[in-house]
């Protein structure tokens, strides 16, 4: 089964390194909105609409992703040939709220959005979820005739945009964009300041210090008409410019917006890899969701290693390494399969994480050693989980705040993902 799966990958890696991207693509994005609905075992795709947009910030090379990290996945096939010329793995809210309680009692329909360089010739897109089995499994497809009068080209949040911090052309870097969430008009110079605070304590922790030449930053410069964001508990709503609201999912520190449309439109003023919202609040929250977006707040006194760890999430697609505080997630990992996040193990398939980096002699499982919390080791409890779920390190970012690091399998995870984002 190992030799097999080798097979798989050097094919996989072979064939994307065979894709001509001026062949097939143009330098602009097509997205496409859909819906996706259902409850807590079942799921259905419903298209809304398909978009032209000015820009790709998106690597010309890594056309494929032989990661096949989320829980979701997207292929796009060319019509004509039936070659495989782009894909993605990513997450989603709906999948998360598909293990909230709430997802037993009701159905619900959440938008999302996929995007690729614009195709040249027709497409086919075909959508994949990760069963229970950790297997893809093929839901939907959908054709786009890239020639289409209908495939929308309106702007219809069009900002300013500010060059926050720039490197290089977006092809060769991991481009950000940033999104403003309850900064009015007034406060735009202060959005401008956090923009640049946020860009600095990226930078702050390695890996990302080394690779400061491989980042671009750019701010869309949107106002709300209301200062501050909805924390629904205290029964405070403001008018935002992407509805995100506390209290996702009934989780107070939940920070997060299902306003896909808006966000993915405001995020189109400027080339993207990752999209992350910056919201004006003091109050302790925020989330990341891999390959969807990330949001944290402005003012609270761990806003830098908030936003680190959540960026964490949404680009190197890390799991949380804590296991003791409450959520809303029933059965978030299935404990009979390896869980696809670099960081996480369930001793399954060990071998596939970062095995290779324990110091000789590692006792499997490890002793936790809170004098030393990034030794590398695989200490037990991670993922919400405390028994049958193992992380690497005592302690990393992903886990608390108290230090400063990430651990060794975070960094080499995320080393992994800029390197794929920059050729």
């Amino acid at each position: 089964m190992k030799k097999l799966l080798t097979i798989v990958l050097v094919f996989t890696a072979l064939h994307a390194f065979s894709i001509n991207f001026d062949e097939y693509f143009e330098t602009r994005t097509l997205r496409i909105d859909y819906y996706h609905a259902g409850n807590f075992n079942t799921e259905e795709y419903f298209i809304d609409e398909v978009k032209a947009e000015p820009y790709w910030g998106g690597s010309h090379v890594n056309l494929i992703d032989t990661m096949a990290y989320g829980n979701y996945f997207f292929k796009v096939f060319d019509v004509a040939s039936n070659k495989l010329i782009y894909s993605r793995g990513y997450c989603t809210l709906f999948g998360e709220w598909q293990t909230t309680p709430e997802a037993k009692q009701t159905k619900k329909s959440f938008s999302e959005t996929v995007v690729m360089p614009y195709p040249k010739k027709n497409v086919r897109v075909e959508f994949y979820s990760r069963s229970k089995k950790g297997v893809y499994e093929k839901k939907f497809d959908y054709t786009v005739n890239v020639k289409s009068y209908f495939i929308n080209p309106e702007r219809k949040l069009q900002y300013p945009v500010f060059d926050a911090y720039i490197s290089g052309d977006p092809q060769n870097c991991v481009d950000i964009v940033v999104l403003p969430e309850g900064y009015t008009a007034d406060e735009m110079d202060k959005f401008k300041e956090d923009c640049k605070n946020f860009s600095k304590y990226l930078f702050q922790f390695d890996p990302y210090t080394k690779n400061k030449t491989k980042f671009n930053i750019r701010a869309v410069m949107a106002p709300s008409l209301e200062s501050g964001v909805d924390i629904p508990g205290q029964h405070i709503w403001k008018k935002t410019i992407i509805n995100s609201n506390f209290y996702t999912f009934d989780s107070e520190r939940y920070l997060m917006t299902s306003d896909n449309k808006s966000l993915r439109d405001l995020a189109g003023n400027a080339p993207y890899d990752q999209i992350y919202i910056i919201a004006n609040s003091k109050k302790y929250g925020g989330g990341g969701i891999f390959n969807h977006y990330c949001m944290s707040v402005n003012s609270n006194s761990f806003a830098a290693k908030i936003f680190v760890h959540e960026f964490g999430h949404g680009f190197a697609g890390l799991a949380d390494e804590y296991f003791d505080s409450s959520t809303s997630y029933n059965d978030f990992y299935q404990l009979d399969i390896e869980p696809w996040e670099p960081n996480l193990t369930t001793l399954i398939n060990f071998d596939r994480k970062w095995k290779s980096l324990l110091p000789a002699g590692t006792a499997v499982p490890t002793q936790a050693d809170e004098e030393h919390p990034l030794q590398l080791g695989v200490y037990e409890g991670g993922g919400y989980v405390a028994k049958g779920m193992y992380r690497p390190s005592t302690d990393c970012l992903m886990h608390t705040f108290k230090g400063n690091e990430f651990c060794g399998a975070c960094k080499k995870a995320i080393q992994k993902m800029i390197d794929f984002y920059c050729q």
